[in-house]
């Protein structure tokens, strides 16, 4: 009944939208309100990898209007084992249109616009104004360094997550604080060994890239609906063999390009 009564009030939710979305739109912090909030959002997810699948196929079964995705790489047998939305039937083709057939397949309201190249910084700025909120499921520095030094620039919300081993851990930025740190304000060596990030020398637990990639659609979806504590100044450290977290602040460097 309480359904009905709120969709009678909303002209904008089908029928359809209220059964398929009605296990969030019943918590009383999302509602009718936050679902047409979520429906209005515009994600773009950078690398549809371990972190990227999970993130892309729960944005879109919670509803998310737009999402980008962007990946230049095809599907691999070794992908399979943690990137969630290829099979075997996909080996050999492009991640972003494997990725975009399934996640029709899950929400065909769901628009996924797909950027089948490696991103560079004229094509990061090219696409960055069409979103909302930005999403790092990259394996390497240099690409995480260029996402967060556009994504301040462009004042966007970026959520970033990698993983390594048994391990992960979560940042979020609100660009537009000025007072907040940003990537570089915690990696404050000069060089940074991309091999802590790469799967393929460490080894990873496929079940981390889920979890760790989840956490992060929870953080936008949170930001999206403005609900809950968010980690801006902090990095949350995830040790999923001794399920050890923490959550550690840090803070805004006086050199770094973030001033």
């Amino acid at each position: 009944r309480w359904i009905w009564l709120n969709w009678k009030m909303s002209s904008k939710l089908s029928k359809n939208q209220l059964e398929k979305f009605s296990r969030q739109i019943i918590l009383k912090d999302i509602g009718i309100l936050g679902q047409k909030k979520i429906l209005n959002s515009r994600v773009l997810i950078i690398g549809m990898g371990g972190l990227g699948c999970p993130v892309a196929e729960f944005l879109t079964r919670s509803g998310v209007g737009s999402l980008g995705i962007v990946d230049h790489d095809i599907v691999g047998l070794s992908n399979i084992h943690r990137q969630t939305l290829y099979d075997e039937k996909d080996l050999g083709k492009l991640k972003v249109k494997a990725a975009k057939k399934k996640l029709i397949g899950i929400n065909s309201k769901t628009k996924i616009n797909i950027h089948n190249f490696k991103l560079d910084k004229k094509k990061f700025i090219k696409i960055i104004k069409k979103y909302d909120y930005i999403i790092d499921g990259t394996d390497n520095f240099e690409t995480k360094f260029l996402i967060n030094d556009i994504s301040l620039k462009y004042k966007k919300f970026l959520v970033t997550g990698a993983i390594s081993k048994f391990d992960g851990h979560i940042f979020t930025f609100n660009f537009s604080n000025k007072k907040d740190p940003c990537l570089r304000c915690f990696y404050q060596e000069e060089t940074i060994s991309d091999d802590i990030l790469n799967c393929e020398y460490e080894g990873i637990l496929g079940t981390i890239a889920g979890i760790i990639g989840t956490m992060q659609a929870n953080e936008i979806l949170k930001k999206i609906l403005n609900i809950g504590k968010n980690l801006n100044s902090y990095i949350l450290i995830f040790d999923l063999l001794n399920l050890n977290f923490r959550k550690v602040k840090f803070n805004k460097r006086k050199k770094c390009i973030c001033n």
